[in-house]
């Protein structure tokens, strides 16, 4: 017990030293809903200058896909909006909760999947719709992999217009600039 009272008051300590804000968004391949979030936050988040502040990250609650490129369907669908998909999958690990300042699960399957690794619904663990200013109680960002192009621009509206709202989220909990 004292070894995890221990844990928790590193992570604290850390977390006021720290210089630069990380957030993955994770899905269940990160293939599809996933990378495109992080592709669309990483644009907003270098027009905004903050590239130096924040650092992002994607990953899937299963190692499916690990080492290949986002699905040409969801890289074609960013392309067409300015956004360029540039991650290889990889699977969010339970030692990844220590690296991250927020966790953002892309349904309610990935956020039990990431429960049951040891995250907790708190300020760090979070539903990526919770976010979305229009989700009218639906916090599922649909998995267009089985569809038609139709839902991969379903979720890239989602995504769009969800990422400025995060953004807002993180902006007062950056570190001042020195």
């Amino acid at each position: 017990m004292q070894r995890h009272i221990l844990n928790a008051f590193m992570r604290e300590i850390n977390l006021e030293m720290k210089q630069v804000f990380e957030v993955s968004f994770v899905c269940l391949g990160n293939i599809c809903r996933s990378p495109l979030a992080q592709g669309v936050f990483e644009s907003l988040v270098a027009r905004e200058g903050l590239g130096d502040q924040i650092s992002t990250s994607s990953a899937g609650v299963s190692g499916w896909h690990t080492g290949q490129p986002p699905d040409a369907r969801m890289r074609e669908t960013a392309r067409q909006k300015g956004i360029q998909l540039n991650s290889r999958a990889r699977q969010f690990k339970p030692a990844d909760f220590d690296r991250f300042d927020l966790v953002l699960a892309m349904d309610q399957t990935n956020l039990s999947a990431l429960e049951q690794m040891g995250g907790a619904l708190d300020k760090k663990l979070r539903l990526f719709r919770s976010f979305d200013p229009m989700n009218n109680g639906d916090l599922d960002v649909p998995d267009p992999y089985y569809g038609g192009n139709q839902g991969f621009e379903y979720v890239y509206q989602i995504v769009a217009r969800t990422c400025p709202k995060i953004l807002e989220f993180i902006r007062p909990r950056l570190a001042p600039l020195k």
